[in-house]
């Protein structure tokens, strides 16, 4: 699909820890319902044949709220399913070989923490970057903090486009302003919710004015 950086301004990071006796994808519609741009499935623990039932589902869903949909990490299960794309970090696999694997028609997003890491994923094919944790965020807790100043010089030295992802809130939401960015991704912020689709809305309106 052709990647429109616009998909950015709301992208939501799946998380099955606050299910609350939901099933994932109705967790997904919600969030859709809400205004979510575009979605990553990320799972660390499910086994294959689940993942990808899992991953058709949301799919079929994201299709029809014409949102771009994303595999974090497994590139295989990404063409298997037939996502629109694939985001790796610095220690999966390395950004060309998944943008050789994908082809050139999937949306490739890679995460970057420092300006090198960041022109290194661009030379490589990224069509986008992830760059945090922008905030103290407890969904990763391995996650390097990134500075607001060095996501400003990201966002100054690439050409493609930048979302923050990492402890944003909607309380926090508006500090990223003038930093350059196309969008944020959040986690809990949505999925941790009581109502994902009223905390999407709100977070849908903030993004709209930060960027």
């Amino acid at each position: 699909m052709k990647f429109d950086k616009r998909a950015l301004l709301l992208y939501a990071v799946t998380d099955r820890s606050w299910l609350g006796g939901k099933t994932l994808p109705e967790r997904v519609e919600e969030s859709l319902r809400g205004g979510v741009t575009m979605l990553q499935l990320r799972e660390k623990d499910l086994d294959e044949a689940a993942f990808l039932d899992e991953a058709l589902a949301v799919k079929t869903l994201c299709e029809r709220y014409r949102v771009p949909f994303c595999i974090d990490d497994n590139v295989e299960l990404a063409l298997r399913c037939g996502a629109d794309g694939v985001h790796v970090g610095q220690s999966d696999m390395e950004a060309g070989e998944v943008r050789r694997r994908l082809g050139p028609d999937k949306i490739l997003g890679v995460s970057a923490q420092t300006v090198e890491q960041a022109l290194r994923a661009e030379a490589a094919g990224a069509d986008y970057l992830g760059v945090g944790a922008v905030f103290p965020t407890t969904t990763k807790l391995d996650a390097d903090a990134v500075s607001l100043d060095t996501l400003r010089s990201i966002c100054s030295a690439v050409k493609i486009p930048v979302v923050a992802i990492g402890g944003i809130q909607a309380e926090n939401l508006l500090r990223l302003s003038g930093s350059g960015i196309a969008g944020v991704a959040v986690v809990s912020a949505i999925f941790a919710a009581p109502s994902p689709e009223d905390a999407a809305r709100r977070l849908y309106a903030l993004a709209q004015q930060a960027v």
